[in-house]
């Protein structure tokens, strides 16, 4: 048996010692820029917040929080100005409402469908079509509920031109697959051996997706469903075409409304000059939103954990 040499033998050690060095070296590099690259995000929602809420504590030493949280007028751009929040709020979460009253069973049915139903070829044809509405720009939504969904619905109900009603419904069409998509990831999360029990003891399919599936996905589904109505909430140039920028206290869907963003929308494209009360109110609504919807986040994420299924 050849014995090895002692020189070659130490010239593949420091070889492999190179090599690990030069190695550690590239592992630090890459987690020095992936951390860059997680810190972007964190840097830019920092940036975001300190913009925000910069002018937004001005906005406060001019109008106190009785006038901007009591009041029940949004006419901060008028020579009889008030600055009552709500009137926006009502038409957010109105249109939001009755979105959410067309994606979540929708959405919710369609997840039913592809996962326990359909088969395996026909679900992987359905839904990329159903994901393709998500890719529909807003602003194609919102000519469409202005042009072909009001003028449908004034044929039965008395709408004004601008309305919550047509707005919120194809608000509800364009959020479908963000529900459908993510309660579809959940249920098809969900073990089979969990399905074949319920099939063993003489459950129908129906039984087996309503009281076995849909529980077991339950904290994904309500976290689909909490991020819709986030995807409602700051949804934009649909509520800006289609239901108005009228702000009103009102419950009635028929109606012309303001909605948060079509303000932000309205100021943003305006000729409003800087540094005014008028200008202020743009990241004073900014901010109210943001709350909303870091709430919503937070709501969600406590429902995920609450709900939480863990299977071995």
């Amino acid at each position: 048996m050849e014995t090895p040499n002692p020189v070659s033998l130490s010239i593949r050690r420091e070889r492999t010692l190179e090599k690990s060095v030069t190695r550690g070296i590239k592992e630090k590099i890459i987690a020095l820029v992936l951390l860059g690259c997680a810190l972007v995000s964190v840097l830019t929602t920092l940036g975001i917040i300190l913009t925000l809420f910069e002018v937004t504590v001005e906005f406060f030493q001019e109008v106190s929080f009785a006038q901007f949280f009591l009041d029940t007028r949004w006419t901060p751009l008028f020579a009889d100005q008030h600055f009552g929040i709500w009137p926006l709020i009502n038409g957010t979460l109105l249109i939001s409402a009755i979105a959410m009253l067309v994606a979540v069973p929708l959405g919710l049915a369609a997840a039913a469908y592809l996962s326990e139903y359909a088969s395996h070829r026909l679900a992987s044809t359905l839904r990329p079509a159903l994901e393709l509405l998500a890719g529909v720009p807003t602003v194609v939504y919102g000519y469409f509920a202005l042009t072909y969904v009001t003028p449908l619905l004034r044929n039965f109900i008395p709408l004004d031109v601008f309305n919550a009603l047509s707005s919120g419904l194809v608000m509800g069409i364009m959020i479908i697959p963000t529900v459908g998509s993510i309660s579809l990831d959940s249920l098809r999360a969900v073990p089979s051996s969990l399905r074949e029990a319920a099939y063993g003891l003489g459950a129908t399919k129906m039984e087996v997706t309503t009281q076995v599936v849909f529980p077991a996905a339950l904290s994904g589904i309500a976290a689909s469903i909490i991020l819709g109505i986030s995807r409602a909430v700051g949804e934009t140039m649909i509520v800006v075409i289609a239901a108005g920028q009228q702000p009103r206290l009102t419950l009635n869907p028929a109606e012309q409304v303001a909605a948060m963003t079509a303000y932000i929308a309205q100021v943003a494209a305006g000729d409003t000059p800087r540094g005014t009360i008028g200008y202020k109110t743009l990241f004073a609504v900014g901010s109210t939103l943001f709350l909303i919807t870091l709430l919503l986040n937070i709501i969600s994420y406590l429902i995920a954990q609450r709900f939480r299924e863990v299977y071995d």
